[in-house]
């Protein structure tokens, strides 16, 4: 790992460490970063150390937010066809996602949906460096990938120590250009990592420790980055403190709030950490009788509680803080988003399978089953109207009381 301002300098360097002998990289990146010039913070070095476009490397910019297997199978064609032997995924989570796919399928063969979890990946893919310009997914550190199969609208967990990036360049500085909407979102995506890693099954004293210093990090400074997208200490923290959240979840795991993040994703194209955030709030409320200890050590880490605070302090102020950083970051509603009622109770039932299929679920400190987690969906639609007690309710009790 190279971490810090201007680390994305070192890329040449890193990638001769990772890929002894590699003759040609792979840039796997988006069409805003080349539209954007901000492909160049990797290309310049590169070619200052002697890289040249089409003979060491080339770039790949199809890749899109929620990458699907068709794009996954494009990018795997042209690894294998342009002769690639690594790769370098520069962007948000998506291009690193989608990289770690590529070199999946790249020295698998297949299709990526025989990759779904918990089946086994046989070979590792290519050398990998991985470079977020998003403080958010943690990818760069993490042993997942997330693809959407088209054919069924689910956003497929792939996983394995194997998919771990061989390197990863955490430059707080590629963040300083990161509009609000996804500066906030992001965040609350890495807070939500970080709370999920400590309060999971899986939880271990390893995962812990990152964990909570990434809550330390991310809620006392997401407020800033966001009103000040400038500000070098805000993005520095919330760039450790993603990288921190993805380090701990990949050792410990996500619970609840992922598994019923991702198919609001898939049936309804609402980014990932958008989804997540407008589930965390009622996740936790309904999560916190199952291990209220440790949902108060989050609060007291995020600084919302001190050691002189009782645990049900510390967890009330928690769900309050939760509820009030949607409010303050304008996090919207399903309804708010534009998504139909009409739609979203279509498809309830498939997206409560799909997060049980996910085994985040099992992952909570309190296991859903799947009417509960239709009854948590139907809360979460009437969000912004009075407080439902969450997890307590009948959908139409919540929407009766809503009206």
């Amino acid at each position: 790992m190279e971490i810090g301002g201007g680390s994305v300098t070192r890329v040449a360097d890193v990638l001769k460490k990772i890929a002894v002998g590699s003759k040609k990289a792979l840039l796997v990146t988006d069409p805003f970063m080349v539209k954007s010039g901000l492909i160049d913070r990797v290309i310049e070095p590169l070619e200052k150390a002697g890289f040249k476009k089409g003979e060491n490397y080339d770039i790949f910019k199809d890749t899109i937010p929620d990458p699907t297997i068709e794009v996954v199978s494009e990018g795997a064609s042209v690894f294998t066809k342009g002769k690639f032997d690594s790769m370098i995924a520069f962007g948000g989570g998506s291009p690193i996602d989608t990289a770690k796919a590529i070199g999946i399928l790249a020295h698998n063969g297949g299709e990526m949906r025989q990759y779904k979890f918990p089946n086994v990946i046989p070979r590792p893919g290519p050398p990998l460096i991985a470079v977020p310009t998003t403080a958010g997914t943690g990818s760069e550190v993490t042993k997942f990938t997330i693809i959407t199969d088209t054919k069924t609208d689910e956003k497929m967990l792939i996983s394995g120590p194997d998919i771990v990036a061989s390197a990863a360049i955490v430059d707080y500085e590629l963040t300083m250009g990161c509009p609000y909407r996804l500066t906030a979102d992001t965040g609350i995506d890495s807070l939500t990592h970080a709370i999920e890693a400590y309060v999971s099954k899986k939880r271990n004293p390893f995962a812990d420790n990152m964990a909570l210093s990434a809550m330390s990090r991310i809620f006392p400074w997401i407020r800033t980055a966001c009103a000040e997208p400038t500000n070098h200490e805000a993005r520095e923290n919330m760039m450790l403190g993603a990288t921190l959240a993805g380090m701990a979840f990949s050792n410990s795991s996500v619970a609840l709030v992922h598994g019923m993040s991702r198919p609001i994703g898939a049936f309804f194209h609402v980014p990932h950490g958008l989804s997540n955030a407008m589930l965390l709030p009622y996740i936790t409320r309904f999560s916190l009788p199952s291990c209220p200890d440790r949902y108060a050590e989050c609060a007291r880490a995020m600084g919302l509680a001190t050691s002189h605070d009782n645990d049900e302090v510390a967890c009330s102020r928690l769900v309050d803080a939760l509820d009030n950083l949607n409010r303050d970051l304008k996090v919207p509603t399903p309804a708010e988003y534009g998504i139909k009622k009409e739609r979203w109770d279509e498809v309830v039932q498939v997206m409560a399978e799909q997060a049980i299929a996910s085994g985040s679920v099992g992952n909570n400190p309190l296991v859903a089953n799947a009417s509960e987690i239709v009854n948590l969906y139907e809360e979460v639609w009437w969000a912004g109207r009075e407080p439902i007690p969450v997890g307590t309710v009948k959908a139409a009790e919540a929407k009766k009381m809503a009206l």
